[in-house]
């Protein structure tokens, strides 16, 4: 499945995984899981196990037919650096990501453990950014694993957002997202929390975007963050004017 995002950070999704299993606390309430028990009850063929993990080697080369140059965020629905998902494969969706340079490919993990441990293997084409998820002070560890990597651009996803996280170690770090989780269930975030983290980001020169208060109707308490919407990005980012086109491509 890939399609346009409703994620304010990125521009649309590529799943050639679906599927995951839970292993922190941020993923009490995934919003993947919801989505995917949903896709399955209406029939969509890449969610025929639910969400259990499943690779889908015919959405590898769907970025190659994509003409315009977009914001693509890598496995929305899944994880690429579960355990259950091969280094062969991790390679064949690195080797896509190498071949579509007009793109910017955005992969999040959770796994950061595997992530170092593989990061030496993958090849980092400059148009790979590599983030991690930090939903507290206690996944933190998981940036010193991001630093390892080669990767153009690394950043954090602070989201859900679930504590307070003071004085993290930014070195290395090119973006910060926060936001509060949402939907059913949805754990509440403090002000104090996002704004310490802005600070943090603001006192290193790394943008910081804020993505959304959450909430169980998020849409009700929006994306401002003291009277201001925080959009920022990295600037050496997705648009390249003279984009390689691959032959054959298709908008």
């Amino acid at each position: 499945m890939a399609a346009n995002s409703r994620i304010e950070w990125t521009e649309c999704t590529w799943n050639p995984v679906t599927g995951c299993t839970k292993i922190s606390p941020g993923c009490l309430n995934c919003y993947a899981e919801r989505l995917g028990k949903r896709l399955q009850a209406m029939g969509q063929p890449n969610y025929r196990r639910g969400f259990r993990l499943t690779r889908h080697p015919h959405m590898l080369e769907v970025p190659m037919r994509w003409r315009q140059p977009r914001m693509i965020f890598v496995n929305s629905m899944s994880d690429l650096f579960h355990k259950d998902v091969p280094l062969d494969f991790i390679l064949r969706v690195f080797a896509v990501m190498q071949q579509a340079p007009q793109h910017c490919f955005q992969i999040l993990t959770k796994r950061s453990e595997r992530l170092a441990e593989l990061g030496l293997r993958l090849p980092w084409p400059d148009n790979v950014w590599m983030g991690v998820t930090i939903e507290n002070s206690d996944c933190a560890f998981r940036i010193d694993h991001l630093r390892q990597t080669d990767a153009a651009v690394k950043f954090l996803s602070c989201e859900p957002l679930l504590s307070p996280i003071r004085n993290m170690n930014l070195d290395g770090i090119d973006w910060t997202i926060v936001g509060g989780e949402s939907g059913p269930g949805a754990r509440p975030m403090c002000h104090e929390w996002a704004t310490d983290i802005r600070d943090q980001c603001v006192a290193e020169g790394i943008p910081f975007f804020f993505k959304q208060w959450g909430g169980v109707n998020k849409k009700t308490r929006g994306r401002m963050l003291e009277d201001k919407l925080w959009n920022e990005i990295p600037e050496d980012t997705l648009r390249r004017e003279s984009a390689y086109v691959p032959t054959g491509a298709t908008s």
